[in-house]
């Protein structure tokens, strides 16, 4: 089935299963879930809404990396099709297992996620899980008032609903359009009077949690949150990248990004919800250097370097869920594992795991999260893969420096050349990049991609000259 085809296939799906999708009402919203602690069965973790009363799974399932029939995901095989049968499975076994939390947009997985998601959760009671989704307008051909509420229609149909749990504001302080982070936010909300309109739509009881997720600065972050204060727009629940080593550190990585223990202070300070993205910093915190490893098993061997980075941003009281994207089905069942029930960090690990982030900052790799929000690239270059092979190597200790010894300069020099060449076809490479700034705006960690492509490009025509 090409892409084409699965499209169709799946808007057939959402006319076959309207009538489900109709007789599901407002008042029916709340999964029939404990108050606290344990589904029969299971021991997942919950936290309460305390808007609506709500019991999300503390683990959130975010559907931005679904497996495709040809292996991996779409962003590795864009025009293979989702692998319904895969995601349909997946989904089971997370419900099963006390996972309720759905997280999907119009712009995942080629845009495809939204109907994937909604072909696996129709088979399923509407009350057992809450779904969330945002208005990801990015593009300015879609910031027209008719364009917006179109791609909210559509939301609607493709994930076979008449009312949205959690919808989202996409990827507020981001810019685009040549417009700064507010000018871009008033262009997608306010000048076409979208936001009032979903304010709107709350009230009729279409959208049951309203908020926006963030990658951006303190100023426009402080701006949305005094609007909170004020009365002039009510946030149910905030999305914020939270995770051990952007807690302090996410600004000195990027100084257009907001360190993670204010984000969340000021969402807590509020009684704000918050849901957290990038708890492992798009794979990054999963994948350590082996002295990094080492440490983290000294301190209780029990742990994967996953399941501390989980711990860590599940141990936060004001958080309501944890997003983890999840391509396969033994990382699903890894993150229920624990969550179920989570085991929250001591004052004494808290403390430790602070200071290892130190340690893992100062090691300097690229904080790119393989989100894809920067490609295609106008010049072909492959951005996620040249960064991955980069991070790579600092992660497995193979990166060759001026102070490695002879012999192991030449076998990490030989490694990295090597993988590279195997990682990212040459004419992807970093040397092909002109500098268009095409990427810039696109990237949430705001990520000067031209400099690092530059940066990336001399080392390895400096690698190349000691051949």
């Amino acid at each position: 089935m090409n892409r084409r085809e699965f499209i169709k296939h799946s808007a057939a799906a959402v006319a076959a299963t309207s009538v489900l999708a109709t007789a599901c009402k407002k008042t029916d919203t709340k999964p029939s879930l404990p108050l606290e602690g344990e589904l029969e069965g299971a021991s997942m973790t919950y936290r309460t809404n305390p808007n609506t009363g709500d019991q999300v799974s503390l683990l959130g399932f975010g559907m931005m990396r679904l497996p495709v029939e040809a292996g991996g995901t779409a962003r590795e095989n864009p025009d293979s099709p989702i692998d319904q049968e895969a995601v349909n499975e997946m989904v089971d076994y997370a419900l099963e297992h006390g996972v309720n939390y759905f997280d999907t947009s119009p712009a995942y997985c080629q845009g495809l996620s939204e109907q994937s998601t909604g072909i696996a959760l129709a088979r399923h009671p509407r009350n057992s899980y809450f779904i969330s989704t945002k208005l990801s307008n990015f593009s300015p051909d879609t910031w027209s008032r008719h364009e917006s509420i179109a791609m909210f229609e559509r939301s609607l149909n493709y994930l076979q609903t008449d009312y949205i749990d959690y919808l989202l504001l996409h990827g507020i302080g981001m810019s685009g359009g040549g417009k700064n982070a507010m000018e871009t936010f008033n262009g997608r909300y306010m000048e076409n009077g979208i936001l009032d309109w979903l304010v709107e739509q709350k009230e009729k009881g279409r959208i049951r949690n309203l908020g926006f997720s963030y990658h951006g600065n303190v100023k426009d972050f402080d701006t949305l949150l005094q609007w909170h204060d004020e009365g002039k727009y009510h946030w149910d629940f905030v999305q914020i990248e939270l995770n051990y080593l952007d807690w302090h550190y996410a600004n000195e990585i990027n100084p257009r990004n907001s360190d993670a223990d204010y984000l969340y202070a000021e969402l807590e300070k509020r009684g704000i919800p918050a849901v957290i993205m990038e708890p492992l910093l798009g794979g990054r915190l999963a994948k350590q250097p082996d002295p990094i490893v080492a440490k983290m098993h000294e301190k209780d061997h029990r742990y994967s370097p996953a399941a501390w980075a989980f711990r860590f941003a599940g141990s936060l009281k004001g958080v309501l869920s944890v997003l983890s994207g999840m391509t396969y089905l033994e990382h699903l069942k890894e993150n229920i594992a624990t969550y179920s029930p989570l085991i929250p960090l001591s004052e004494d690990e808290e403390q430790w795991i602070l200071a290892l982030a130190k340690d893992i900052y100062e090691l300097k790799a690229i904080p790119c999260t393989a989100c894809n929000y920067c490609m295609p690239c106008p010049y072909g270059l492959n951005i996620p893969g040249i960064f991955a092979h980069y991070n790579k190597c600092i992660a497995e200790g193979t990166m060759p420096t001026a102070d490695d010894p002879e012999n192991e300069f030449k076998r990490n020099r030989r490694a990295f050349l090597v993988g590279y060449d195997r990682s990212v076809p040459r004419l992807r490479q970093a040397d092909h990049c002109i500098g268009c700034n095409h990427c810039v705006s696109h990237c949430p960690q705001r990520i000067n991609i031209p400099a690092e492509m530059q940066r990336i490009d001399r080392f390895v025509d400096q690698l190349k000259q000691k051949l």
